[in-house]
């Protein structure tokens, strides 16, 4: 289902109502609250290591968000089929040039730590990458534009990168805590995708009580979840700080 309308996402919830256009389409394809998810996941994944060397949780948070919240929602807008969500305040070659610069420097330094410290993490490097790129342009006739292959590369995948980074190992802990990351991952996903049907038609057709109340409980659950994950990254990393 594509939206009626271009720029229909700027009324979405983690949008600023504030500012000129430009810098809430920039805020809004960050995607703050998700990216801020996939962010707790790599934390959730380096407090897991018995030892926790901190500027490798700064770098692998960096990364990540270079990676996602900057390129990947880049490349999801230049891959959107149809109308443009976010609308045409930047052209498909300004968001290839703002993907191509975040990937290089995420992948610059994620290149410097596996050399250094962990070559494990290579896999998972590569993974992401592939992910990034399949997801968002929808390659392979969309087959990886899955609720399952987002919840892999943007939930579990991110609290591996974490653990592996710090440690060069896996372990049962880290898998166990990438796969509850997965369906919290999913969660989010399953929950987003009629959030967004409903809200694209906000505005453009009248919602009857039951579908607003299905919109207002996706939003909530979409909060919720964000949030919750947010604080749970936050806390670990307080506690092994602390400690």
């Amino acid at each position: 289902m594509s939206y009626p309308e271009e720029g229909a996402r700027l009324n979405e919830w983690f949008v600023p109502s504030f500012g000129p256009l430009r810098f809430r389409v920039a805020i809004g394809l960050l995607f703050l609250p998700y990216t801020g998810m996939v962010l707790a996941f790599t934390v959730i994944g380096s407090m897991l290591a018995n030892t926790v060397h901190w500027d490798r949780v700064a770098a692998i948070v960096v990364i990540y968000f270079l990676g996602l919240g900057v390129a990947a929602h880049a490349l999801d807008a230049v891959g959107s089929r149809g109308t443009k969500p976010w609308g045409s305040v930047f052209s498909r070659r300004q968001l290839w040039l703002v993907a191509a610069g975040s990937l290089v420097l995420a992948y610059a330094i994620g290149t410097f730590y596996m050399l250094r410290d962990a070559p494990m993490l290579w896999w998972i490097a590569v993974a992401e990458g592939f992910f990034l790129l399949a997801y968002n342009l929808e390659w392979y006739r969309g087959r990886f534009h899955t609720d399952g292959w987002f919840a892999l590369s943007w939930g579990g995948l991110p609290v591996l990168a974490g653990y592996v980074l710090q440690t060069n190992t896996l372990s049962w802990a880290a898998i166990l805590g990438a796969s509850a990351a997965a369906l919290l991952a999913l969660v989010e996903v399953k929950s987003s995708r009629p959030y967004k049907d409903l809200k694209r038609r906000t505005g453009i057709e009248p919602l009857s009580e039951t579908e607003r109340l299905c919109e207002q409980q996706f939003e909530s659950i979409l909060k919720v979840v964000s949030l919750g994950v947010i604080l749970l990254g936050a806390g670990l990393a307080t506690w092994r700080w602390a400690g």
